[in-house]
């Protein structure tokens, strides 16, 4: 009869030994909470910084701005309103350059946000010959530079008599290959058995698309209506190209035609361009408690 093992308990004092895992101490939670926010603050003085430098601009004298350049350094004693006094009086065809900018925004937006989603929609949903090849093909879209594309559109545009025409501000960009691909992935992530019970209702494709799909995609419209919006607001070079009366100029070219060989009106530049900053952040509050969400999801579907 073979004698009982004892199970042998190691030492408390045992050493562990080298090479294995080390254990992890996290940071109090008090004291990572505390990291985090000093790290956020400093990130956002950073980035408001200049934006309150330019608005202490608009109180000063823009030909000194310009000799002397931003400074936190204030003469009290100089600060004036007179520059907002000019502006909403004697500031010439600025306001309409910025109603032209709103409302040719605004379009693009809305159609952009509709044409894309449709079309990433097709390649999310359903199956086609060539789905794949057409996909690849909206990738590539997204490498080429616009540099590139600038000149045989420009010709084309001439040719066609369409220049001096907001038509061809907004129609050729309808179809944005990053916001293709960004809704296809977002709705990769809708299961296609909602699809199938809104046909079992009778719903037709079109009403699966619009009352359906759409309304459960607010946070990628909300996402992509901020970027697209930034983007076709500042948006200079091809409105440049394609405008020739003074009074259909969008606000970027309109505030450059102040900087001229017979002179500058910089005082009507600085308080223009921080103006022109007010429809940008209207835009990212009415649309900001989607744009996490939306890009959050898009980013991990598919």
């Amino acid at each position: 009869m073979s004698a009982p093992t004892t199970a042998v308990t190691p030492s408390p004092t045992t050493p562990r030994r080298r090479g294995g895992p080390r254990e992890k101490h996290p940071l109090p939670q008090r004291l990572f909470a505390t990291i985090q926010g000093c790290f956020l603050v400093a990130i956002a003085l950073i980035v408001l910084v200049p934006l309150v430098a330019i608005f202490v601009a608009t109180f000063q004298d823009g030909n000194e701005i310009i000799r002397n350049g931003l400074s936190f350094d204030i003469d009290l004693d100089a600060l004036s309103l007179q520059n907002y006094v000019m502006l909403f009086t004697d500031s010439g065809p600025y306001f309409r350059w910025f109603l032209n900018s709103v409302v040719v925004t605004a379009v693009q937006v809305a159609g952009t946000l509709l044409v894309s989603s449709f079309v990433a929609y097709g390649f999310a949903m359903y199956d086609f010959k060539g789905k794949n090849a057409w996909f690849v093909a909206v990738l590539l879209l997204m490498t080429v530079p616009f540099e590139i594309m600038m000149l045989p559109l420009f010709v084309m545009v001439n040719d066609l008599g369409l220049a001096d025409n907001y038509a061809v501000i907004v129609f050729p960009f309808l179809a944005a290959s990053v916001t293709i691909f960004f809704f296809r992935q977002y709705f990769l992530g809708i299961p296609k058995e909602l699809l199938e019970a809104g046909r079992v209702d009778g719903v037709t494709e079109f009403g699966i698309f619009f009352k359906l799909v759409l309304p459960i995609s607010k946070p990628a419209l909300g996402a992509m209506a901020i970027l697209n919006g930034m983007v076709i607001w500042n948006n200079f070079l091809w409105p440049l190209l394609v405008l020739r009366s003074s009074e259909k100029f969008t606000l970027p070219i309109g505030l450059n035609t102040l900087l001229t060989p017979y002179g500058n009106n910089y005082s009507l530049l600085i308080i223009g361009a921080f103006f022109s900053l007010l429809p940008v952040l209207v835009l990212f509050v009415a649309f900001q408690r989607f744009f996490v969400a939306g890009m959050t999801a898009g980013a991990v579907k598919g």
